[in-house]
C-alpha cells in the first residue's frame, strides 16, 4: 500500500501529542530528527532560567537555598521522572552527569555482591559506560573483570559468577531495545544483580524500572527529556537498596547532616546519599522545563507514536528508495526497538552531511550507520515525509560525492 503525502498529514491531525509542538523551538525549514543526541529547545526554557537568574539568584541571593528550595531541586525532579520511568518519587535523583551516575551505581552494586567478580555488558552498550566499569575495575585493584558479550549471548552470559548485569536499554547505533524484564529476571535467578541505562528510553516511551525489578539505572537530561546541552543526569536506586547501598564519592550533599560540617561522612538515608556536590541551580531549572512538558501526556500515547514515527519511516524509505543501498540496521517490529531508525551505507557520513545540507538534521555512527531519532512530543508525521523524500533527493543526485 502506498503512503501518501495528505495520509501523512491525516496522522498528524489524528495525533493526540500534535499540540506539544507548538511548546518547542523548532527552526524554520529544519526537520529535527536528532533528539536522541540533543532535545530540542523547549519554549518556558529561557524564560524560567532568566527568572531564576533575575528573581532568586539576582535579588535573594544565598537565601534561595530555602526561599525557593533549591536545596530540593534535585529530589523534586526526581520525583518528575520518575513517573517516565516506572519509579516512586523516593528512587530516583537528578544530578551529575551520567558517566559519574553510572561509577557511583555500579560501585554500589558491586558492594551489593562481594563475593562476585564479573560485570557482564554487552557490544551494544554506550561506551562511557564501559569506560567507567574499566576505571572502577581498575581503582578496585583488578579484583573484577568486565565481560562483553554480542547482544544475542547475554542470557547465556549470565552465571553464577556475575555480580552485575549493566546494559543500555536502546542500543545507541541501531535502536534495538534489550527485553528489560525477561534480562532482569534471568540476573535474578542467578543472584545477579541489573542495571539499566535509560539515556535513549526515558522520554521516548515509558519505562517500567519497577514492574521489571531492576535494581539501579542511571539516564541523561538532555536528549528525550530536552534539558538542554550537557544538561545534569539521574539516577534510581530502587528501594529496597537504599539503606544498605554504598557510594564511593562521599560529597557533601550526601551528608547526613550537610551544614553540620562534621569532618568525618555519614551518609543520608534513603536515595538522598547518592547526592554528592552542590546542584546545578539554573541547569536543573532549565531541565525542569523540559520536564513539565510531560505532566500531561500519557505515556501509552508517547510510545504508540514513537513506534508509529518509525514505521512510517521505514515504510516510506522502502517505497521511495528501493535499490538506493540503504540497508535497515534496526529491527523491523517497533516492539523491539527505541524511538530511532538507522540504516546503514557504505558512504553514510557524507550522505548524512548532504541531508543536513538539505535541513533534514539527523546523525551519523561509525562506521556506517544513518541515525534518525524521533522524539514524540515534537516529530510529526509530515516530518518523516519531508526527509525521506530529502533523502530521495540526496540520493538520487548523488550529493554525498559533491565537495
Amino acid at each position: 500500500m502506498t503512503v501518501t503525502q495528505q495520509q501523512c498529514r491525516e496522522m498528524d491531525a489524528a495525533d493526540p501529542l500534535a499540540r506539544s509542538r507548538d511548546a518547542f523551538v523548532l527552526p524554520e525549514g529544519v526537520v529535527y530528527l536528532d533528539g536522541n543526541s540533543l532535545g530540542a529547545l523547549p519554549r518556558q526554557a529561557e524564560e524560567r532560567v532568566r527568572a531564576v537568574m533575575t528573581q532568586q539568584w539576582g535579588k535573594d541571593l544565598i537565601k534561595s537555598w530555602n526561599l525557593h528550595d533549591w536545596i530540593g531541586v534535585p529530589a523534586r525532579l526526581g520525583a518528575k521522572i520518575a513517573r517516565l520511568i516506572g519509579a516512586k518519587p523516593g528512587e530516583v535523583l537528578v544530578a551529575d552527569s551520567t558517566s559519574l551516575n553510572v561509577f557511583k551505581a555500579l560501585h554500589a552494586a558491586l558492594c551489593l555482591r562481594p563475593g562476585r567478580r564479573v560485570i557482564l555488558s554487552d557490544e551494544g552498550n554506550f561506551p562511557t559506560d564501559l569506560y567507567m566499569a574499566q576505571g572502577l575495575i581498575e581503582q578496585l585493584s583488578d579484583s573484577h573483570r568486565l565481560e562483553i558479550v554480542p547482544p544475542e549471548e547475554i542470557a547465556a552470559a549470565i552465571t553464577e559468577d556475575v555480580a552485575v548485569l549493566m546494559l543500555t536499554e536502546v542500543d545507541y547505533r541501531t535502536g534495538r531495545l534489550h527485553d528489560m524484564k525477561a534480562l532482569t529476571k534471568l540476573a535474578h535467578d542467578k543472584g545477579a544483580l541489573a542495571f539499566w541505562d535509560l539515556c535513549h528510553s526515558a522520554g521516548a516511551f515509558p519505562v517500567d524500572l519497577n514492574g521489571c525489578g531492576a535494581d539501579f539505572a542511571v539516564g541523561c537530561g538532555y536528549k528525550y527529556l530536552n534539558g538542554g546541552p550537557g544538561a545534569p543526569a539521574f539516577i534510581y536506586v530502587a528501594e529496597r537498596w537504599q539503606g544498605s547501598a554504598e557510594q564511593p564519592l562521599l560529597g557533601w550533599m550526601g551528608h547526613e547532616a550537610p551544614f553540620a560540617f562534621d569532618l568525618d561522612y555519614r551518609p543520608k538515608p534513603g536515595i538522598a546519599r547518592f547526592l554528592v556536590g552542590t546542584p546545578p541551580i539554573l541547569s536543573l531549572t532549565a531541565l525542569e522545563a523540559g520536564l513539565d512538558l510531560f505532566a500531561d501526556v500519557a505515556l501509552e500515547a508517547l510510545r504508540a507514536k514513537s513506534g508509529a514515527l518509525g514505521d512510517l519511516f521505514i515504510a516510506l524509505v522502502e517505497q521511495e528508495l528501493a535499490g538506493s543501498g540503504l540497508a535497515l540496521a534496526s529491527p523491523r517490529p517497533a516492539a523491539q526497538r527505541g524511538s530511532q531508525v538507522s540504516y546503514r551505507h557504505p558512504e553514510g557520513y557524507p550522505i548524512m552531511q548532504a541531508l543536513i545540507a538539505r535541513g533534514v538534521i539527523g546523525d551519523f555512527r561509525a562506521p556506517d550507520i544513518l541515525r534518525f531519532g524521533f522524539a514524540p512530543l515534537y516529530v510529526s508525521f509530515s516530518d518523516i515525509w519531508t526527509a525521506v523524500a530529502q533523502l530521495k533527493a540526496v540520493m538520487a543526485g548523488r550529493e554525498w560525492e559533491k565537495p
